[in-house]
């Protein structure tokens, strides 16, 4: 109140500020409450009220002479927003001007339920800016609201969350409005559920001084010093009274005000002030005895003996402590932006500066609100006053952080400035234990490299954070997606890579075994043909038959040369190799022991029957039915180099285990397993069907006994084979499917080759080489003795020819 009546002394001293024209006050209390405000401004508006006084009348039968309240033309004020709304309800009415000194509340921007409205401070709603701004430069995105019951609290909290969604970027954990009358306890209870989301750190406070200060106490019961990081609003501002002896807990919380200056010339008014010289302030005598804590003598009135009688010589600033209150810069600028309204407003309607004339009597509210928002000029402070079309002053904040270091006793300091942008100074802001780095106060912490955010549903600022499992890579930071079929992701799952191409080697353990055994085996092979070839015309060899035996061990040759293909570089011609003689060593062997063992069966079936020998039964008949039985599988194989070329292939899946790291791509013949079976299918079929007739030629005699070796050579080649199946296709899902099922493979072949020839020709080469005594000629049997000798074998099939001459029958016939 004594700014305003400062501001009119200024005013009406100033002869260039409207000259000839007095400005007087007329000075109600609102108590700080809006319904006592409400009954308060009836007087405001009184001197509008036309009242009906026809049917009073005086003693004299005359009519009363009844006195015109003063005419206000504009209010200042109030200080409060829930008392400026009340305010304006009713001058609104009446079109009275209404401008505040401190009101910030944001409804009270609604030009069209509080058109004649205006204030020199910002809105909330640009402290609410102001506050995300905040915020979002200490990288928080995660804070809780704290608001008194009330309409400056509500709207307050309201107005920055409804910003904030507007801008994203920040979410509201908690949103707590503390009651207008709190039970005992409230205050724990407000901090408990404050502590439900811990994360939010930030706490956003549009609340009165003294909930300020019941907040900090209760966090302070709560142990929870230095957990929480308040961002306050102007109520909060700069005052000591909030964190008085709550220190600790208050350090570091930022708070805003609007900018403000210190006004030097109403501190030298204010401390001349005395008991003396101001009475035309009605309250000045209250003030006097409280801020100097005595009493005054009044009569009738007796004085307290506790308290010390006022003198009236006592001084403001020199017997009590002063501090100009922060709002009368603003009380100042809003008394001032009337007198330039109604300076502007004489001049425009009264020209010749003689005054008020009658085109302003009187003041029309309407006009005269139109004038108030046209000003523009220097505030008492420096600063521009001016007013925006709802009747806002513009957003000019000081920013300032509560420190409790760096000072010789715990204090605010500004840290920046807002003025429809930020400038803050990160590097002066301190924080709990004077700690200088940012904390934080977010939801979720940032995911890992190649992690994905899984966000939670309504609460855009919190997500829960996924691995990228699997062969998947981070796409975005939203999203994993699979590699491609020939990569795999990086080890931080960022992006794929090439996956590592392999094949067979050498060196490695699954092919030495089988590479040593088939170099052992092609050794064996030409040992025995090298001899066969050298005793090519003594009788063990002609009656082994020679060119079958020649036709065999070719066959037995490539069984084993086909481990070396199989381990070899895929190519082209590897790969049309290893279709070609995968089956044709094992079609050329069988083929040849199947013409074998059903010449042998022909002939003792004939002999049981007819003296007559069967057809087909010499070398070149042999001959030609093993290489017609041969065609099957080379014409095979050549129908499929016609539909399918051979040639290489990578396949990625084949060693794809769950962990990416061991994936490889291998480099490999276009051979699927089922294409390998189907190339050893006939193969299987002629040694089935040999080792059918070998069953059948059991029993031949022993003097006629080479189906026996045969047999026993398809036996065990068939027990070889029957173990190779399950082997071969139970490791189809392991790691080391292609290394086990090549090793398994070429050793199974290797063996079914080695049973072959070291059951049939081993026996002839260790005579030949060491009992070349027995490789002699032996009597020749006719197809009668042939006969002869399957006729008995028919009659005595169980019985021992002891001391019987050998006959071994004539193989070239």
């Amino acid at each position: 109140m004594e700014a305003m009546l400062y501001a009119l002394d200024q005013i009406n001293q100033d002869p260039d500020l409207l000259p000839n024209v007095t400005l007087g006050a007329r000075i109600l209390d609102t108590c700080s409450r809006d319904t006592h405000a409400l009954e308060q401004s009836l007087t405001f508006v009184q001197a509008l009220i036309q009242k009906d006084t026809s049917d009073i009348r005086c003693s004299n039968g005359e009519p009363p002479l009844i006195r015109k309240p003063e005419r206000v033309v504009a209010v200042i004020g109030a200080s409060a927003s829930s008392v400026s709304i009340m305010v304006a309800n009713i001058l609104r009415l009446f079109e009275i001007p209404q401008v505040s000194y401190a009101s910030t509340a944001p409804e009270l921007s609604d030009n069209n339920r509080y058109d004649f409205f205006s204030r020199v401070v910002p809105p909330d709603s640009y402290q609410a800016q102001a506050m995300l701004d905040i915020v979002k430069a200490l990288g928080w995105n995660y804070v809780s609201t704290l608001a008194s019951e009330g309409n400056y609290g509500e709207s307050g909290v309201d107005a920055f969350m409804q910003i904030s969604r507007e801008a994203g970027g920040v979410c509201i954990a908690q949103s707590v409005k503390i009651p207008r009358e709190p039970t005992a306890g409230e205050f724990d209870k407000i901090i408990k559920r404050l502590m439900e989301t811990s994360n939010a750190r930030g706490v956003i406070i549009f609340a009165n001084e003294d909930d300020i200060k019941r907040v900090l106490e209760a966090a302070k019961r709560a142990n929870l010093t230095g957990h929480f990081l308040f961002v306050g609003s102007d109520s909060w501002g700069a005052k000591s009274s909030p964190v008085s002896e709550l220190e600790d807990v208050a350090e570091g919380a930022v708070t805003i005000l609007p900018k403000r200056a210190s006004i030097d010339g109403f501190d030298q008014y204010f401390m001349s002030r005395s008991l003396e010289n101001n009475r035309r302030n009605i309250w000045f005598n209250e003030f006097w005895e409280d801020d100097f804590r005595c009493k005054l003598t009044r009569p009738g009135i007796k004085l307290d003996p506790d308290k010390k009688k006022c003198t009236g010589e006592e001084r403001i600033g020199r017997d009590s402590l002063y501090e100009q209150e922060g709002k009368v810069q603003f009380v100042i600028d809003a008394v001032y932006a009337v007198a330039h309204a109604l300076h502007t407003m004489i001049q425009d309607l009264c020209p010749g500066g003689t005054g008020v004339c009658p085109n302003m009597d009187p003041v029309e509210g309407r006009a005269l609100l139109s004038y108030i928002r046209a000003v523009s000029f220097n505030g008492s402070a420096g600063t521009g006053v001016l007013f925006n079309e709802n009747g806002d002053a513009p957003g000019r904040y000081d920013i300032f952080q509560f420190q409790m270091t760096n000072h010789t006793h715990p204090g605010y300091r500004v840290i920046g400035q807002w003025t429809n942008n930020l400038r803050l100074n990160l590097e002066d802001m301190q924080w709990s234990g004077g700690d200088q780095s940012l904390p934080e106060s977010i939801c979720s912490f940032p995911c890992q490299p190649g992690e994905r955010k899984k966000m939670v549903k309504g609460v855009p600022c919190c997500w829960h954070c996924e691995l990228c499992d699997g062969y998947q890579f981070q796409l975005d930071e939203f999203t994993c997606e699979m590699c491609p079929t020939h990569m795999r992701p990086l080890p931080n799952r960022t992006a794929c890579r090439d996956t590592p191409i392999i094949k067979l080697e050498w060196h490695s353990p699954w092919a030495v075994v089988p590479a040593s055994l088939a170099l052992l085996g092609i050794l064996a092979t030409i040992a025995v043909v090298i001899t066969f070839i050298r005793f090519n015309d003594t009788p063990i060899v002609r009656a082994a038959g020679r060119e079958l035996s020649y036709v065999l061990l070719t066959g037995i040759f490539l069984i084993y040369l086909i481990t070396f293909l199989m381990f070899a570089e895929p190519g082209v011609v590897v790969c049309a190799f290893r279709r070609l003689f995968l089956g044709l060593g094992m079609a050329i062997t069988y083929s040849a022991m199947l013409t074998k063992t059903n010449r042998i069966y022909r002939i003792f079936e004939q002999g049981k029957r007819s003296v007559t020998p069967p057809k087909f039964i010499s070398p070149t008949s042999q001959l030609v039915i093993t290489f017609i039985l041969l065609s099957v599988q080379v014409v095979s194989v050549f129908v499929w180099f016609a539909v399918v070329p051979p040639h290489t292939i990578i396949d990625y899946e084949e060693l794809r285990p769950p962990n990416p790291d061991l994936a490889r791509g291998i480099l490999k013949c276009d051979m699927s397993d089922l294409s390998i079976i189907c190339c050893l299918s006939y193969s299987i079929v002629l040694m089935v069907t040999c080792t059918v007739y070998a069953v059948k030629s059991r029993g031949v005699p022993e003097t006629f006994n080479e189906a026996k070796p045969i047999g026993f050579t398809m036996y065990t080649t068939c027990i070889v084979w029957l173990a190779f199946v399950p082997i071969f296709f139970g490791t189809a899902q392991s790691t080391e499917k292609l290394f086990i099922q090549t090793a398994t493979l070429t050793v199974s072949m290797s063996l079914s080759a080695s049973v072959s020839l070291g059951m049939l020709y081993m026996p002839k080469v260790y005579v030949i080489i060491f009992h070349p005594e027995q490789n002699v000629q032996k009597r020749k049997r006719s197809f009668k003795a042939v006969v002869q000798a399957a006729r008995v074998s028919q009659k005595n099939p169980d019985e021992k020819h002891n001391g019987e001459t050998k006959i071994e029958p004539d193989r070239t016939q």
